[in-house]
């Protein structure tokens, strides 16, 4: 179960960070409409459109990502203080009575709005128009790598609850802990 556990976290780490690179392309893209617009005096109506799908493509995808790695915004004030089997319950529940209709909701919703927007090759409404489809596709596509991190974290829920214990996490990057980061270069 831990290798079926961990391969789900590889999954969502993997796309995480493959899809984290659209942020470059997105920079890029802005950098040069900027270029474009002002110094060039040319600018581009389907620019906008592909910056707020590329951004909503990033935004989407990284939602697995940041499951995997205990990222999304909790209560911590009260939750940390509890023992871990308390904090397995407490995910459990949620994980069950909201976690749960909420994606499956949007997966469905996503897959409708994708094969709504793909039966009639939807486009952006400018003069240089852009495919919405495959922008739509990814909906759906989150929905479901999303699904399936919180299938693994509940059962990890589970497995926390019969043993007392967080079962193990693959391990990508950790914020930045300032004080920590002094006392190894022994600075004040």
């Amino acid at each position: 179960m831990k290798k079926l556990l961990l391969a789900v976290d590889h999954l969502s780490t993997w796309v995480g960070q493959a899809l984290a690179w659209l942020i470059v392309l997105l920079t890029l893209l802005i950098a040069w409409e900027v270029f474009s617009r002002y110094v060039l005096n040319t600018p581009h109506d389907w620019n906008l459109d592909a910056q707020i799908q590329l951004y909503g493509t990033l935004f989407m995808m990284a939602g697995a990502y940041t499951l995997a790695k205990a990222g999304h915004v909790r209560g911590d004030v009260l939750y940390g203080f509890f023992q871990p089997r308390t904090q397995a319950g407490i995910d459990l529940v949620l994980y069950l009575l909201f976690f749960l209709p909420g994606i499956v909701a949007l997966t469905w919703a996503g897959w409708t709005f994708f094969g709504d927007s793909l039966a009639i090759r939807e486009s952006t409404f400018s003069a240089t128009p852009l495919p919405l489809y495959p922008f739509k596709a990814v909906i759906p596509l989150a929905g479901l790598l999303l699904l399936l991190q919180g299938l693994a974290e509940i059962v990890r829920c589970l497995q926390c609850l019969r043993d007392g214990a967080w079962p193990s996490r693959e391990h990508d990057v950790e914020e930045v802990d300032v004080d920590k980061l002094k006392q190894m270069v022994h600075a004040d």
